[in-house]
C-alpha cells in the first residue's frame, strides 16, 4: 500500500506527507470518472482538486456537508484516496471529518469510512480495503467524499487535490503471473 501520514490511530490521521508517493502496482482511476460537487465559490471549482495544481483549490459555498461525487460508467476496483489539504494555509476552512462513501449511485451509497484529520498538512492517505484479505480493494460505480466538518468551526472548506487509486490490472488476461518488461510481454504468448 501507500506511505502512511506520519501518525495514524483507529480513525485519526495526524500530520501529512509533503511528496506524493504511491506503489507502482496502484494506477489513478479519477480520469475515467465524471467528477461534480455539491457547492462551490466561483473560480474554485471541481476542475482545482484535479488539476495538479496545490496552489488551486475547491472552495465550497453553503451548508455542511460539502460533497465530491465521483462517478465511473462501468464498476470499478478501488483502492486508495489521497487528498490533499493544509492547515497552515487554510486554517478554518481545513477538513477536520471526512467521510468515505460509496455505492452504485447516489441512491444507494453507504458510508465506509470516517476519518478525522488533526492539523493536517499534505497529502493524507485514506486506504479503502477492509481488514480482511479478501476486501483488498472496494468495488464500486460511485464514490463519495463527503466534508462533514472544518477545523475551528469553519463554515467553508477547501481541498486542493484528490486521487483516486485502484489496483493496476494484469497486462494480460487469463495469466496468472505477470510479465513486467516490454521484452517478456513481447514474448509470452505462442502463435
Amino acid at each position: 500500500m501507500a506511505t502512511e501520514s506520519d501518525g495514524e490511530e483507529e480513525g485519526k490521521i495526524i500530520g501529512g506527507n509533503q511528496h506524493l508517493v504511491v506503489d507502482d502496482d496502484l494506477r489513478e482511476m479519477a480520469k475515467k470518472a465524471a467528477w461534480s460537487v455539491s457547492s462551490c465559490k466561483s473560480g474554485n471549482g471541481v476542475q482545482s482538486i484535479r488539476d495538479d495544481n496545490l496552489d488551486t483549490y475547491w472552495q465550497s459555498d453553503g451548508a455542511q456537508p460539502h460533497l465530491v461525487n465521483i462517478q465511473f460508467q462501468k464498476k470499478v476496483k478501488l483502492q486508495l484516496v489521497v487528498m490533499y489539504v493544509d492547515f497552515k494555509l487554510d486554517e478554518s476552512y481545513t477538513p477536520s471529518k471526512v467521510s468515505i462513501r460509496a455505492g452504485d449511485g447516489f441512491h444507494n451509497l453507504k458510508e465506509i469510512k470516517t476519518v478525522e484529520l488533526v492539523k493536517p498538512v499534505g497529502w493524507m492517505y485514506i486506504p479503502l480495503s477492509g481488514t480482511e484479505p479478501r476486501d483488498a480493494f472496494l468495488n464500486t460505480f460511485m464514490l463519495q467524499i463527503a466534508i462533514i466538518s472544518n477545523h475551528l468551526n469553519g463554515r467553508d472548506t477547501h481541498v486542493r487535490q484528490i486521487k483516486v487509486y485502484g489496483p493496476r490490472p494484469n497486462p494480460i488476461p487469463h495469466q496468472p503471473f505477470q510479465f513486467t518488461s516490454r521484452e517478456f510481454i513481447t514474448y509470452s504468448s505462442i502463435r
